[in-house]
């Protein structure tokens, strides 16, 4: 049976890094911290990838070309928060907006997105936004209309 490898060195390096940080801090006695870097490779890289670019075949919309429209955009960011698979991550809402910056700063187009805070993400998570899919459908829609595209997005 062939071991699993990761996509690029650099992920393999910024989980070493993770590790080795996480590690330091629990011989210091204090509890273990990780790195945006590490939520993201334990929390999200199994459906968006270690490179991002997610998978048509799992209904995974990319990051490339798309999170920072998203993170521009209100309705994206209340979107963002409420994706199903960062509601059941574990993380806390620090930790969560933590890794929105970490994915605007490695896969974002570079354009003027106001970072991520802990409160935002706590008050996004609290809006209703009923069927999430839905719900990316109408935005997709209306930034459509307004001269965005975001990633294909293979739901009904």
């Amino acid at each position: 049976m062939r071991r699993p490898r990761f996509a690029t060195p650099l992920s393999a390096v910024a989980l070493a890094a993770a590790v080795a940080g996480a590690q330091a801090r629990a011989e210091e006695g204090a509890p273990p911290e990780r790195t945006a870097a590490a939520n993201y490779i334990l929390r999200c890289a199994g459906c968006h990838g270690l490179s991002g670019e997610g998978t048509v075949v799992g209904g995974v919309p990319t990051f490339l070309g798309s999170v920072s429209a998203l993170a521009a955009d209100d309705r994206g960011r209340t979107y963002m928060a409420n994706v199903p698979g960062v509601l059941s991550a574990s993380l806390g809402d620090a930790e969560i907006a933590a890794v929105f910056n970490y994915v605007l700063e490695r896969w974002g187009d570079g354009g003027p997105v106001p970072p991520f805070t802990a409160g935002e993400v706590a008050a996004r998570q609290a809006e209703a936004v009923g069927d999430i899919v839905a719900f990316r459908r109408d935005l997709a829609e209306r930034l459509r209309h307004a001269g965005v595209t975001l990633a294909d997005y293979p739901w009904p």
